[in-house]
């Protein structure tokens, strides 16, 4: 055995501890592979040449980011209704739950709706209709009665299955001139933020306190 070697990976292992106090990364193998690359990625010289509109005017990366997810967002949504019009679906919503619940297989009421990143009501709105349309399928939980589980039906597969294709060209057309290697690192980027703001999300947090306490509990000074 290399001995070096491996006293080698435990002070990795001690470092990456240390400094994910914050759960930034998934305390795993996974989530240590993707903070090794980071790392790594850090010793590359920074593209600072980049330009964005209003650069010279003192507009921040941070700006830049927040307004272009925004911009993603709204052009996704224009695809998602496109790739749903004249279907039996109402919203986007609807489709999302469903491919969640075929992907994932099923799982409790509350699950679902923090897997789709909304509020509680909005949620059990989508679900109700779900329901009504006999897509999905109500049950108490075997463990717990208090809690619902929720499961995909045929006729919710059938239906999804009729928009699959058009939902399909609609990732692809969002995905619109990237390459694989940067899809790639663009999913790697997306997970990391995506790790940082679940957990916050998944608190409840009052919106009155909620910029507080992330910056708070948090330093993005080194960001």
């Amino acid at each position: 055995m290399n001995y070096n070697l491996a006293k080698d990976v435990i002070q990795l292992l001690e470092q990456f501890d240390s400094e994910n106090t914050n759960s930034q990364y998934n305390p795993d193998i996974e989530g240590f592979k993707i903070w090794i690359q980071h790392h790594q990625n850090k010793k590359a010289p920074v593209q600072k040449n980049i330009v964005w509109e209003g650069k010279e005017n003192g507009r921040t990366p941070e700006s830049v980011i927040s307004t272009l997810l925004v911009h993603m967002n709204r052009y996704a949504k224009t695809y998602s209704k496109s790739a749903i019009a004249g279907s039996e679906f109402s919203t986007q919503e609807e489709f999302i739950y469903l491919i969640n619940l075929k992907s994932f297989g099923e799982m409790s009421k509350t699950e679902l709706i923090k897997k789709n990143i909304q509020d509680k009501p909005v949620g059990n709105l989508i679900i109700t209709r779900l329901i009504k349309n006999e897509w999905v399928k109500q049950a108490d939980s075997k463990t717990d009665k208090r809690t619902k589980i929720i499961a995909i039906t045929q006729k919710g597969l059938d239906a999804l299955e009729k928009q699959m294709a058009n939902i399909r060209n609609a990732t692809k057309i969002v995905c619109g001139n990237l390459t694989e290697d940067e899809k790639y690192t663009l999913i790697e980027l997306l997970n990391k933020l995506d790790h940082f703001h679940n957990p916050i999300f998944g608190r409840n947090i009052e919106s009155a306190n909620l910029i507080d306490t992330v910056f708070r509990e948090h330093s993005f000074n080194d960001n």
